[in-house]
C-alpha cells in the first residue's frame, strides 16, 4: 500500500511538473548598473575606454558581443520594470553592437584566421537573444506612451522594437 503511493505521488509529480528547455546554453551576464544609478555614468565612460582594449577583429568580436549582451540585459530588466523608454534605447544600443559582430568575424576570416568556434558562439548568441525578445515580447503591451512630467508625451512601439531586433539576430542564424 505504501509503495502503490509513492508510486502514484511520483507520476503526479512527472505529469505536473512543467519541464523547460532553452534553445541555447549561451548564458547572458548579471544585469549592471542601470540608468538612474550614480554608477551608471562612470560605467558608460569605462565602456568607452574598454573599446580601445579589445584590439584586433577578434577582439573587437568579442566587445561588440559583450556590449550587446549587457544592453540586452539592461533592455530586458528596463522592459520588466516598465521603464519603456529606456529599454528600448538600451535595446536599439544592444542591435547596433550586434550587428558590429559579423563584420569583425567575416575581417578576421579574411585575414587567415579559424572563425568556427567564433561564429558558433555567434550562433548561439543570437539564439538566446531571440529567446529572450520572445518571452519579453509576450509579456510586453504593444506600444505605450511616456509621458515626461515637463514636455511632450512619445509614443513607444514596444512590439516592432522588439521584432526589429529578432530580425536582426536571425540573420545570424
Amino acid at each position: 500500500m505504501n509503495l502503490k503511493k509513492i508510486i502514484l505521488f511520483v507520476l503526479v509529480f512527472l505529469v505536473s511538473a512543467q519541464i523547460s528547455y532553452a534553445t541555447s546554453n549561451y548564458v547572458l551576464p548579471y544585469p549592471l548598473s542601470m540608468p538612474g544609478s550614480l554608477l551608471y555614468r562612470p560605467r558608460l565612460f569605462f565602456e568607452t575606454l574598454s573599446k580601445y582594449w579589445y584590439f584586433g577583429s577578434f577582439g573587437q568580436f568579442k566587445y561588440s558581443l559583450k556590449e550587446s549582451d549587457k544592453y540586452l540585459v539592461e533592455a530586458k530588466t528596463l522592459f520588466e520594470y516598465g521603464q519603456y523608454l529606456n529599454a528600448s534605447s538600451s535595446l536599439k544600443i544592444s542591435d547596433e553592437y550586434f550587428t558590429k559582430t559579423l563584420p569583425n568575424l567575416l575581417k578576421a576570416g579574411g585575414e587567415g584566421k579559424d572563425v568556427s568556434e567564433k561564429r558558433k558562439l555567434l550562433k548561439e548568441a543570437a539564439q538566446k537573444h531571440i529567446e529572450v525578445l520572445k518571452k519579453l515580447s509576450n509579456d510586453l503591451p504593444e506600444k505605450f506612451e511616456w509621458r515626461p512630467e515637463k514636455g511632450k508625451p512619445t509614443l513607444i512601439f514596444i512590439k516592432i522594437d522588439i521584432e526589429r531586433s529578432i530580425l536582426v539576430r536571425s540573420r545570424y542564424l
